[in-house]
């Protein structure tokens, strides 16, 4: 059997990420030969990945990145906030970032088979880094904006919100309270017109089913029903909402004062839409005891 050196050790580390230990065994299991231990690594990498895959994951942070033509935002999850904050997490965040805009692909499929210039696909890079930090690890969406006929403007809030919106004119100022306002208010539309039947039909069933349930004759119940659909669509549409540093106009009226248009916007942020599973630990354990 080869000789396992400490700088062997290193190497290996180095080249993986993974513990002392484990780059030990490897070298171990390989005879010393370093190439083969990183091949042996990165497929067990590949089976804690695929053994994680089904955990939720829903912290983690959103990157904004932007070039000459472009904005991006990246949404990437991790289980823990702990490993949010992680070095190696972030790095990667980093390097998702840059590479979405050499590419501009939102399709994560395309995107996850892309090159990297370390010469590893983005998924390569992705199962190296499950295996670091133990966690379920996921690129849930990339979000791009051609700076082309627009003036794009932005916020962060943190790493946990990014918004976009892109103008008719250039007016960064504007451009960042609307952002701003988009990130506390999140609303689901731009104005009434894209707002879908089916939502409002959705939204009218239940107006309607509070509206019996109150004892109202019909026709005053379907007036109510009309006044909280206006009301839900002044709250959920952008335009007609009341200015967030401003509540006596309307971002319609902002617009207006500015000579501007909003062409479009998205807000990002981490984890919504994603069903955590409530935790009971005093259960888990007692399954274990009776298992």
């Amino acid at each position: 059997m080869s000789n396992i050196t400490a700088q062997m050790v290193k190497e290996l580390r180095d080249r993986t990420g993974a513990g002392m230990m484990e780059c030990k065994k490897a070298l171990k299991e390989a005879n010393g030969d370093m190439d083969l231990a990183v091949d042996a690594m990165r497929k067990a990498g590949q089976a804690k990945a695929d053994k994680k895959s089904s955990r939720i994951a829903a912290e983690g942070v959103i990157s904004l990145s932007m070039n000459d033509s472009h904005a991006n935002m990246v949404e990437i999850n991790c289980e823990t906030d702990f490993v949010a904050k992680d070095e190696n997490f972030l790095e990667f965040v980093n390097i998702i970032s840059e590479a979405s805009l050499q590419t501009y692909n939102e399709n994560l499929d395309d995107f996850s088979k892309s090159t990297h210039s370390s010469g590893k696909t983005v998924e390569e890079i992705r199962l190296e880094l499950v295996s670091k930090v133990g966690e379920n690890v996921k690129i849930r969406r990339i979000k791009s904006f051609e700076k082309s006929n627009a003036f794009i403007g932005h916020y962060m809030h943190g790493n946990k919100i990014g918004v976009v919106v892109t103008l008719e004119k250039e007016n960064e100022n504007l451009a960042k309270d609307i952002c701003m306002h988009i990130a506390a208010m999140k609303p689901a539309a731009l104005n009434s017109e894209d707002i879908s039947n089916e939502d409002l039909d959705k939204e009218r069933e239940i107006f309607m089913a509070q509206a019996k349930e109150s004892g109202k004759p019909e026709d005053i119940a379907n007036k109510m029903v009309e006044g909280k659909i206006k009301k839900y669509i002044s709250e959920v549409t952008l335009t007609n909402q009341p200015f967030v540093k401003d509540n006596d106009i309307t971002i319609s009226d902002l617009l207006d004062k500015n000579d501007n248009k909003i062409l479009s916007f998205y807000r990002m942020e981490v984890g919504e839409g994603i069903e955590k599973k409530d935790e009971n630990f005093a259960d888990e354990v007692m399954s274990q005891i009776k298992n």
